[in-house]
């Protein structure tokens, strides 16, 4: 156990280490809370609708993700791209990557959405047999789905200021954008203001207009600040686009494949029913917007690898790696310490059903006792795509999820009849034995001669 200390806290960077990775991460840290906050207040307007919107609700976020998540991994290519590009000093080109990612949201967001619109009323139904929750879901889940472009140039635009050490310009849109949202919310879903009582569509058409709103933003600060870095006026060639392409592809597939895997759990869980269904969308979104902080770490690590690899120092991205998973993981098990004597009451905001509340408290708790090496493990998994080895995050977040959890999961809760509790428990596992991965790949250095 003291071996075990005395190495992270060799691990552990200094106070310059430590203001470079919250230079970065602060502002997305913010911007996360901001985006789950908004969540967490979705919730709580629809919560008052009972339990098919909040299924409703749940099912179509979900399902949202899982469609746009291709298009959302074009921010790797982006990131670590123009962090590259940045460490290697060439600051006239590092606007090129989102360049790119801008005409790759274009090029594969408009026919995507088009296809998955017209899909999405004979899909809807392979979730959920409740008439009440399809009724609601297919409309709230059609116009979530219009936003598929504004999502990829977001992501884009996120993936560039945070390689570039400027991301506080995406806190201010996101809260902007949020600020919005929360109104329109206000508005349509309750039909405020002499608009119509939209429901839980109403709560979706307020998520896509704020959205292209952002966008709309993101574009206005990129012309005050990035037109000297080629924003809009250096178009990158066919070759580049390509390679641009080839390096987020594995990250888009992570990400397509991580939110069919949440799908497929929302799926299992419908199969034990509906109170499980609204549970696990309450705990989902616990679950994201605890990790999320951690998320500005791990982007903070994307960029201070690809830009220490850009200068050609190895042992420094390596250790800016450790740094940033050490101070994560700290973060997570402070987290725990905070959130286990509180599970109950947190949970009583949002589930209004007690019997429901009682299917998510043990959950809450096994949850937040893995949360420390979950936090640890994403900032890894991102360090790994900074390094561009996009292709081994890939795998092992593909086969951890859906040859090891998923499976059991469904042979744990349904079948065996464990319900919500053991298929938390597979997901503790899970999520812990990814993190172990994730280090080991790290420490093995098989990404140091990737070229950018």
């Amino acid at each position: 156990m003291t071996s075990a200390f005395a190495r992270l806290h060799a691990l552990w960077p200094n106070l310059d280490r430590r203001k470079a990775i919250w230079r970065i991460a602060l502002p997305i840290m913010g911007g996360m809370m901001s985006q789950n906050i908004l969540n967490l207040v979705d919730i709580g307007m629809v919560g008052h609708l009972g339990d098919s919107a909040l299924a409703a609700t749940g099912i179509g976020s979900f399902s949202n993700y899982l469609a746009i998540s291709f298009i959302i991994g074009l921010s790797a290519g982006v990131q670590a791209l123009a962090a590259r590009r940045l460490g290697e000093e060439r600051f006239d080109e590092t606007a090129i990557p989102l360049n790119g990612g801008l005409m790759l949201s274009l090029l594969i967001g408009i026919p995507l959405c088009a296809v998955l619109y017209l899909a999405i009323p004979s899909a809807y139904s392979l979730l959920s047999d409740d008439p009440q929750v399809i009724a609601q879901g297919v409309p709230y889940l059609q116009v979530r789905i219009l936003s598929m472009v504004a999502v990829g140039m977001n992501f884009s635009f996120r993936g560039y200021w945070s390689a570039i050490h400027m991301t506080g310009v995406y806190l201010r849109t996101l809260l902007i954008m949020h600020t919005i949202n929360i109104f329109l919310n206000w508005v349509l879903i309750f039909g405020n203001l002499g608009a119509p009582e939209m429901g839980v569509a109403g709560a979706g058409l307020a998520t896509t207009i704020s959205l292209y709103i952002g966008t709309a933003l993101y574009f206005f600060f990129a012309l005050r600040h990035a037109r000297d870095k080629g924003f809009l006026h250096r178009i990158p060639s066919r070759s580049t686009l390509w390679q641009q392409f080839k390096l987020s592809l594995p990250s888009s597939l992570q990400q397509l494949f991580f939110s069919a895997g949440l799908v497929t759990l929302i799926w299992i869980m419908s199969q034990i029913g509906t109170a499980e269904v609204a549970a696990v969308n309450v705990l989902m979104t616990f679950h994201i917007t605890a990790i999320l902080p951690a998320f500005g770490i791990a982007l903070a690590a994307t960029t201070m690898v690809g830009n220490a690899l850009g200068k050609g120092d190895t042992d420094d991205a390596a250790m800016w790696g450790w740094n940033a998973a050490v101070i994560s993981l700290a973060y997570g098990v402070t987290l725990s310490l905070i959130l286990i004597p509180f599970a109950d009451p947190l949970l009583g905001i949002f589930l209004t059903n007690p019997e429901t509340r009682q299917l998510a408290y043990l959950p809450m708790i096994l949850w937040a006792l893995a949360i420390g090496f979950d936090t640890a493990g994403m900032v890894l998994m991102n360090a790994l795509i900074g390094a561009g080895d996009t292709r081994r995050s890939m795998w092992i977040s593909v086969i951890a999820q859906w040859v090891f959890f998923l499976p059991l999961a469904y042979f744990i809760g349904p079948v065996l009849g464990f319900g919500l509790l053991g298929v938390w428990v597979v997901n503790g596992l899970y999520r812990s034995g990814q993190a172990i991965t994730y280090a080991q790949q790290w420490r093995g250095r098989h990404w140091a001669g990737i070229k950018l």
